[in-house]
């Protein structure tokens, strides 16, 4: 366990440092910009590493920018300064420091100010000029675009697209925090680097979380595993408000009991559910392409198989105690019958989305009645 001294705890970025850090039971020193040189330097004592996130980039004023930036860098070298061990450091900087703006000046003297500190005492001093980083708690509206449309979007509030072809380049919070806790580790010996970096556009970015919110409807869910879209769909469901944590499925209900969908996908088929009372046999078809896997989640079941050229049938049972996944096969004409007393709660995935114009759905009797 180590203790890091945190600059910015209440940021974005530090809000998220900090719970990681816990987690890893790391001991976390809050290092608040209020506080002077002397008051930093009594709180550092003990601290294996800095990580420096306090900066101001949306000031009311210019002068800010050199006060936020420049100015908590400042005390923090002097304060590091007067220690007797050279302490290891991060700094969250941005790519703006590459631009001739009041931000980007500000940005690149904390950078110099934190540099000459590692040089004069041989401290390892990590410089980071992040692009725009994306995720849970990044406050809407103010420096960040994702953080503005997934909270706009989800709360159904207006948004504004003055380019849509703009560029953006993005990092991922977990990803900042993943690499630094990294660097922590190794303590500051070796540079790592914050990856990946994504590319998209204002217009794409804007696509892809419209469709993240209408797939409540649609029940289309993408390519949410890994990547991009990944991160994002997370950022965008941190927006929405308690009471829409859930949403309602479409139940179709007849003498037999229910079926609803549940999800769907582009390319990986769909997700549903339905019951049966005591007695009641659903299915009787076959299928020449599609599949399907079953699980029974409630109840007792009793699945029948007949190859619909051979007239081979099979038949097994199942139950929720012993949970077991029956497919469908090809050419093999289904069905499942409720042989429990209680209500049967089964749990459908299809490698296809249902078209109704092609169903590959066949009725066949699957064992003589």
């Amino acid at each position: 366990m180590a203790t890091i001294a945190v600059t910015g705890a209440n940021g974005f970025i530090g809000k998220n440092l900090v719970v990681r850090l816990n987690e890893v039971e790391h001991q976390v020193v809050e290092i608040g910009h209020d506080l002077d040189v002397e008051a930093i330097a009594e709180k550092l004592g003990g601290v294996d590493f800095v990580v420096h996130l306090a900066g101001v980039n949306r000031p009311e004023t210019e002068a800010e920018f050199e006060a936020g930036n420049l100015g908590m860098s400042e005390k923090l070298a002097t304060a590091l300064g007067q220690l007797e061990k050279p302490l290891p450091l991060v700094y969250s900087s941005s790519i703006q420091a590459e631009y001739d703006n009041p931000y980007g000046r500000s940005k690149r003297a904390a950078e110099d100010v934190l540099t000459a500190y590692g040089k004069a005492s041989g401290a390892a001093v990590h410089i980071w000029r992040l692009p725009n980083v994306f995720g849970k708690w990044c406050r809407p509206n103010y420096n960040s675009v994702v953080a503005t449309f997934c909270n706009n979007i989800a709360k159904g509030l207006p948004i504004k697209i003055n380019d849509p072809d703009a560029l953006l380049r993005l990092v991922y919070v977990d990803d900042v925090i993943e690499a630094l806790l990294a660097l922590i580790a190794n303590g500051g010996g070796t540079p790592v680097a914050v990856e990946p970096v994504y590319q998209t556009t204002l217009g794409a970015l804007v696509t892809e979380i419209e469709a993240l919110r209408d797939s409540r409807k649609t029940l289309v869910t993408g390519a949410v595993g890994t990547g991009f879209r990944r991160a994002l769909h997370a950022t965008y469901l941190s927006y929405l408000e308690p009471k829409d944590f859930v949403y309602p499925l479409v139940a179709h209900t007849d003498p037999r009991g229910m079926f609803a969908e549940m999800l769907r996908t582009p390319d990986a088929g769909q997700f549903s559910f339905f019951t049966a009372h005591p007695g009641i046999t659903r299915g009787g078809h076959y299928h020449h392409s599609k599949t399907e896997k079953f699980l029974v989640v409630q109840g007792k079941a009793r699945f029948g198989f007949r190859h619909v050229l051979t007239d081979e049938t099979f038949v097994l049972e199942t139950n929720a105690n012993q949970p077991q996944v029956v497919e469908t096969v090809p050419g093999w004409s289904h069905d499942i019958t409720n042989i429990g007393d209680d209500t049967m709660v089964v749990m459908l995935w299809a490698n296809e989305v249902f078209d109704r114009n092609k169903p590959d759905t066949i009725a066949s009797r699957v064992l003589p009645q």
